[in-house]
């Protein structure tokens, strides 16, 4: 008596269907954790203000002190950062109907345009990455040269939920990237 094991009694295609659905779910949950991403990403940064009292007069000089609000709109790389995060939050909420809608059958433009989308969020993220982070760098180190002064001794809060927006950013964009890889293995697995 010989004993053969096979794939738990599967042949060959069944086993191809059962790793396209286990790909097919795992791109699922990757882009619903990409929409969860930017939505989060977006709101911490659109609901970034803080006020503080600072005083305006030299050391030397008696106090005068003066109100000052810090909001996310005030500085175009962190507008651009929201923008950019509403964008690839919507483009992934669309793109995880589209797969589900595209689920067996084998239209290969879409999912050509699908792959191109997302290397496009890939890049549109990290450019808004790239700007908040710049901006954030100079607000918690300064610039002697010019002189700017380092803000995030003064506005915690504020910088805080920056990095938070860029941390959660820069997730959204790793898990775009990583679509990416797994479609572009799909497709290779497909032509071979």
């Amino acid at each position: 008596m010989e004993s053969h094991i096979s794939g738990g009694g599967m042949d060959e295609k069944e086993l191809r269907v059962a790793n396209q659905r286990r790909v097919g779910s795992s791109e699922s949950l990757v882009r619903i954790l990409v929409v969860l991403l930017t939505l989060v990403a977006a709101l911490v940064q659109w609901l970034d203000n803080q006020t503080k009292v600072v005083p305006t007069t030299p050391p030397t000089l008696p106090a005068t002190y003066v109100s000052v609000t810090a909001k996310w709109y005030y500085l175009s790389a962190f507008v651009y950062l929201v923008v950019a995060n509403v964008v690839a939050c919507v483009y992934a909420a669309f793109s995880l109907v589209l797969s589900f809608a595209n689920r067996g059958t084998k239209k290969s433009s879409l999912e050509q345009l699908i792959i191109i989308l997302d290397l496009l969020m890939v890049a549109l993220l990290f450019s808004a990455i790239g700007a908040a982070g710049a901006i954030g760098l100079m607000a918690y180190v300064g610039n002697s040269h010019v002189q700017w002064n380092k803000v995030c001794n003064v506005f915690g809060k504020f910088c805080h939920q920056v990095v938070a927006s860029v941390v959660l950013t820069v997730l959204a964009a790793v898990a775009f990237l990583y679509l990416v890889v797994l479609a572009v293995f799909g497709l290779n697995k497909r032509s071979n």
